[in-house]
């Protein structure tokens, strides 16, 4: 698996964030959802990364600069048909190394409070994220859990 800085032009990755929106609105309220669409994820305070093998795309996630210390996990996706294979685990764990190698203190993020998201919250618990209040510009939501992790 290659885990490589990506632009957000392919087809593949194009289908995936299509796949990412249209889960998150199967499963939260509309003013609950908090995904970026492709022209969120070109913002200049963003980095997108996908994980390849070979030439099928097999997840991606992204890092949002907040401040000089504080960075936000966003857009973590595992294509369907590679679930349950540690891909996100292993996206999850260069983007933290990532943001320790730009000097980010602490990492956090917003995730959905329903049951379809228990995997995603145990991986980030996994990893050290615990919950936390809403941070930079969200507010309490009984839609949504806010974690943190101190690096």
């Amino acid at each position: 698996m290659k885990i490589l800085v990506d632009d957000l032009s392919g087809a593949q990755v194009i289908g995936l964030i299509a796949e990412h929106l249209q889960g998150m609105a199967e499963d939260s309220p509309p003013e609950s959802i908090h995904a970026l669409n492709l022209d969120g994820l070109k913002q200049p305070e963003i980095t997108f990364w996908c994980a390849w093998e070979d030439e099928e795309l097999l997840g991606c996630g992204a890092i949002k600069e907040l401040d000089k210390e504080h960075a936000e996990l966003k857009s973590m996706r595992t294509a369907k048909r590679h679930l349950r294979k540690g891909v996100a685990r292993k996206i999850l764990a260069h983007i933290i190394e990532e943001a320790i190698s730009r000097g980010y203190k602490r990492i956090s993020l917003e995730t959905g409070s329903m049951d379809s998201f228990i995997p995603a919250r145990k991986l980030y618990e996994d990893f050290g994220f615990r919950y936390c209040e809403p941070f930079a510009d969200y507010i309490p939501d009984p839609n949504s859990k806010f974690m943190t992790k101190e690096l």
